[in-house]
């Protein structure tokens, strides 16, 4: 069996965790999220811990890797629901360069980055955005929501290797380029 589908998940005080019908919800205060498992997979809820396992193991080793693969997933994916619920996710873009501006306009992120127009972004439902001189931070309590908009706010213009102007993740380290040289004639 796959390493990580083995650990049991533990359930933090104040969340609720629900498996029907190969649909695992899970609830809390901060909001509830919904994931559909593959029907390969048993959820199981016992003494404030979840447990994931394959439902078949003897099959051909071919599909007995994949199951193993979309246990280890699975494990993952409920693990990242509890602890979204539980504490949340927040991804924190920098912008560099002169000019280079971010706000806020009611919910949605207007962004000046050296275009001949200003860039709306808006945000989905359970993404709150926040702009603090230089820095973007996008908060939620689902991760691939919030990494999905954080990868979308930097694309708008990437960090270009030459200056660093751009958007880049807090902490991304641009590998900067040297720029022309100038020959001296003689």
């Amino acid at each position: 069996m796959s390493r990580i589908g083995k650990k049991p998940i533990l359930i933090p005080e104040g969340v609720k965790i629900d498996f029907k019908d190969q649909k695992v919800e899970v609830s809390s205060p901060k909001g509830s999220l919904q994931r559909i498992i593959r029907p390969e997979i048993v959820v199981e809820i016992k003494d404030g811990q979840v447990f994931v396992s394959p439902k078949i193991l003897k099959l051909r080793k071919q599909e007995n890797k994949k199951i193993k693969a979309y246990l280890g997933l699975t494990r993952a994916l409920i693990a990242n629901m509890v602890s979204g619920v539980d504490k949340g996710f927040e991804k924190r873009l920098e912008i560099e360069g002169i000019g280079y501006r971010a706000a806020l306009e009611g919910q949605d992120l207007t962004l000046k980055v050296g275009f001949s127009h200003q860039v709306k972004i808006k945000a989905q439902s359970g993404i709150k955005f926040a702009v603090e001189k230089n820095t973007i931070i996008v908060s939620g309590i689902d991760k691939e929501a919030v990494s999905q908009i954080a990868s979308k706010i930097r694309k708008v213009q990437p960090p270009e290797p030459y200056k660093g102007k751009g958007i880049k993740y807090a902490g991304e380290v641009v590998k900067r380029k040297e720029g022309k040289k100038v020959v001296a004639t003689t």
